[in-house]
């Protein structure tokens, strides 16, 4: 074979191993953008809520309860999406849950009835007498102020003498036409009964650290 035919042979080779070189330079990007659309069209997870820490019946939701996970779920499985978080805080515990539990809907009762040995007693405030902070599951401190009315100190067992009861806030209401914000807390039942008789203007109320909603 001439040189002349030698080069033109090789030529001929280099045009015919061309397009396998781009084919695999080509192929490692195909199935690599292959392997992550099937990734996506197969990835069922979606967010939900899950409990930050444990819960007890008859705890008052709190945002801090609360974390967002992404799990993939059966359609049968009933679940709380993470959006409806909001709609979560406030409302009351129907079971106790330990930390990391996903919420589901019946998990949580939004009438806030108090289980036994707590009660509910709602408080008329003005404005200056509670944090513009205070929410649905917020921790707060019932304060009782003296006024111009004559009598003792309220007492609360374990807290003698100390004119003070802890609560979480199960709902804020402004009637229509009225100067005073309606706000009512979940007390211990003894506590819940001192401070609801205690004259209206004489309490106020302090958020209290992890009181946020």
């Amino acid at each position: 074979m001439s040189g002349k035919q030698r080069t033109v042979s090789r030529l001929r080779g280099r045009r015919r191993n061309r397009p396998y070189l781009v084919l695999g330079l080509l192929l490692p990007g195909l199935c690599a953008g292959a392997f992550l659309w099937i990734s996506l069209a197969t990835d069922d997870q979606r967010p939900v809520l899950a409990l930050a820490r444990e819960v007890t019946v008859g705890h008052v939701v709190v945002a801090q309860d609360l974390r967002r996970v992404k799990v993939a779920v059966d359609a049968g499985v009933l679940v709380v999406d993470a959006g409806q978080a909001a709609g979560v805080v406030g409302k009351t515990m129907s079971v106790s849950l330990p930390a990391g539990a996903l919420l589901t809907p019946d998990a949580v009762d939004s009438s806030a009835v108090p289980v036994a040995g707590q009660a509910i007693v709602s408080l008329a405030l003005k404005s200056g007498q509670f944090p513009a902070e205070v929410g649905p599951g917020a921790r707060v401190t019932v304060v009782f102020v003296s006024g111009a009315t004559s009598g003792s100190v309220p007492r609360t067992p374990g807290e003698e003498g100390s004119g003070t009861w802890s609560g979480v806030v199960t709902s804020v209401a402004t009637p229509p036409n009225e100067q005073v914000t309606v706000v009512s807390v979940q007390l211990a039942e003894a506590a819940a009964g001192q401070v609801a008789a205690v004259p209206v203007g004489q309490l106020s109320l302090v958020l209290v650290a992890g009181g946020g909603r």
